[in-house]
């Protein structure tokens, strides 16, 4: 049985594409930038960091042969619907399509017992990890149709599949990715849409160290170790492959 977290990702495999990343200043998101430009995608860098952004950019525009990515600021827990529709317009105007969005982007919240949850923080949690992701989604549906093999990617996590103690509005917006994911899917089944999930597994990324501060930083896998799977959901390889929940390792 074939397995996207040994996918070999060929060369020229996302020419062409056009790829918005959330989250793309640091971690996941920024590895996943950086190769997907090395695979020939036109990279759209989502974050709320203009000079990390920029960093990411000049990396990119210093590769050889690579598109000259796009910076999108973007606060997403302050953004108004202006904001998605001007980013709509803008992706539109310039690429008349857009082949691959991944929701890369995500807070953690407090570790805390339910009844110690901060409701406001429970609040910013669910907005941030589901209800931007819907609504960034529903405005760049139109934009994701006009692509021959479109492909969204949403971020879950182990403890949005089974609750577990203290993780709380994290753990729960988790399920809601997954849920959102597999509606997405389903309601697109007819299309040639894919809608997938990818549980990133523990990583070494600052949300992981604030998470379990005392871990052992040096036997997690790095981001740029479990990027297959994304590779492989994003390129025409996985034609076909929708409402799924794939682990990166």
């Amino acid at each position: 049985m074939f397995d996207p977290r040994t996918y070999q990702a060929k060369d020229g495999l996302l020419e062409n594409r056009v790829i918005l990343i959330t989250g793309a200043s640091d971690g996941i998101g920024k590895a996943l930038a950086l190769r997907c430009a090395e695979l020939g995608a036109q990279v759209l860098l989502h974050g709320r960091n203009v000079k990390k952004l920029e960093a990411v950019y000049d990396a990119i525009d210093a590769m050889e042969q690579a598109s000259r990515p796009s910076i999108v600021c973007m606060d997403l827990e302050r953004a108004e619907s202006a904001a998605y529709t001007s980013l709509a317009d803008n992706i539109a105007e310039e690429f008349g399509k857009l082949d691959g969005l991944v929701h890369n982007a995500g807070i953690l919240g407090d570790r805390f017992p339910l009844d110690q949850y901060d409701i406001v923080q429970w609040q910013q949690v669910m907005h941030v990890n589901v209800t931007t992701a819907f609504a960034l989604t529903q405005i760049l549906l139109p934009l994701l149709r006009k692509s021959d093999d479109p492909s969204v990617i949403f971020t879950s996590s182990g403890v949005g599949r089974e609750g577990k103690a203290h993780w709380g509005a994290y753990a729960v917006s988790k399920f809601a990715t997954e849920g959102l994911s597999q509606i997405l899917a389903n309601e697109n089944s007819h299309t040639a849409l894919r809608s997938n999930c990818i549980n990133p597994g523990p990583v070494k990324t600052k949300m992981r160290q604030a998470a379990y501060p005392a871990e052992d930083r040096d036997k997690l896998k790095t981001a740029e170790d479990i990027l297959p799977a994304y590779l492989y959901l994003l390129g025409p390889d996985s034609a076909g492959v929708t409402g799924q929940s794939i682990d990166a390792q």
